[in-house]
């Protein structure tokens, strides 16, 4: 971040540094929701955002660590007990703060040490056409855990992509998988997720949320933040569907006609028996660009893309290094969308 910092001057430079401090605010607030259980304080913001100043201009390359930020809470600065409107060494500004620095414990030296208590190993290639964050290694962790990770990934991505479009400026595709399951751990993390992610179009940056199902909306705790996530799905410009039941439908932020909804039931119905065959519904989709009719399509994968995403490789009895089976068609038409 501070290579990319040094290729801008100015206000350029200042308007860049404010939008990561923006982000990085953002981010610690959502990691404290997720050990709170609730929305941090006005005060409790104030003094991590005052923390995180003073713990940027002492660090060398002018990027804090968590523990950098906890370190400068937990001194208690002369200029945090004021703004905490508190008297010098007065046990009040732990009395405000206890719960902050003891959400920041457990982010270091709880469960979840490892993932922040040390600098990212994450670096962008300004060069490479693609970037990808794989936290896989995480599946088998908790939700929070998960989400927590989810959040790092999408305000560094945000980062990297603000000052990569500030120094020179091309058109970015920006995928987000697996969507809801950070959004469903902690209420409020709707707005803040979008907060850290939310970038211009006017900035060249398309954004891609994936999803497995609507439904997943419904599992977000508050109503709140299910509006919120809702009017998130309903901006997007154009919606892709796999197939769904028929009780999903009538969810969905688009309006379909009677024949596509007929078409996304069909591709969710049950596959064959017969082992090598594709499930009816593999590989279509339905493409809705606001409210015109769809377009089915059909997506075929070449073969080095079947071995790629096989994910029945648990399930091969054959041996490792055998090819894998035969992907033939399902014989069954799919019709036009009305």
């Amino acid at each position: 971040m501070a290579a990319l910092l040094a290729t801008t001057s100015g206000r350029q430079r200042d308007a860049l540094r404010e939008a990561i401090r923006a982000r990085q605010t953002a981010l610690l607030e959502g990691l404290l929701l997720l050990e709170l259980g609730r929305t941090p304080t006005p005060t409790e913001r104030n003094l991590l955002s005052r923390a995180l100043d003073l713990a940027t201009d002492a660090a060398p390359d002018g990027q804090p660590t968590i523990p950098d930020v906890r370190a400068v809470l937990d001194a208690a600065p002369i200029g945090l007990q004021r703004a905490a409107r508190v008297d010098e060494n007065s046990s009040r500004y732990y009395e405000l703060i206890r719960e902050v620095l003891s959400a920041l414990d457990i982010l270091v030296d709880g469960p979840l040490r490892g993932l922040f208590d040390r600098r990212s190993t994450a670096r962008l290639d300004p060069a490479a056409p693609a970037t990808s964050l794989d936290i896989s290694v995480l599946d088998e962790e908790t939700d929070e855990v998960v989400a927590a990770a989810m959040l790092c990934s999408w305000a560094w991505g945000a980062g990297m992509i603000e000052a990569r479009q500030a120094g020179h400026g091309r058109n970015i595709l920006w995928v987000q998988d697996e969507t809801w399951r950070a959004l469903r751990t902690g209420p409020g993390l709707v707005e803040r997720a979008d907060r850290m992610t939310r970038l211009n179009r006017h900035k060249g940056v398309a954004s891609v949320y994936l999803t497995h199902s609507m439904d997943d909306l419904e599992a977000l705790p508050s109503e709140e933040d299910r509006a919120k996530a809702r009017g998130i799905a309903a901006r997007c410009a154009i919606h892709v569907y796999g197939g769904l039941p028929a009780s999903e439908v009538r969810k969905l932020a688009v309006t379909l006609s009677s024949r596509e909804a007929e078409l996304l039931a069909s591709w969710q119905s049950a596959g064959t028996w017969v082992r090598g065959q594709r499930h009816p519904g593999r590989g279509l989709y339905l493409i809705k660009a606001g409210e015109r009719s769809g377009l089915p399509v059909r997506m075929t994968l070449s073969a080095r893309e079947a071995q790629l995403y096989n994910t029945d490789k648990a399930f091969d009895t054959t041996a490792p290094d055998a090819p894998a089976p035969e992907n033939r068609e399902f014989t069954g038409r799919v019709g036009r969308s009305a």
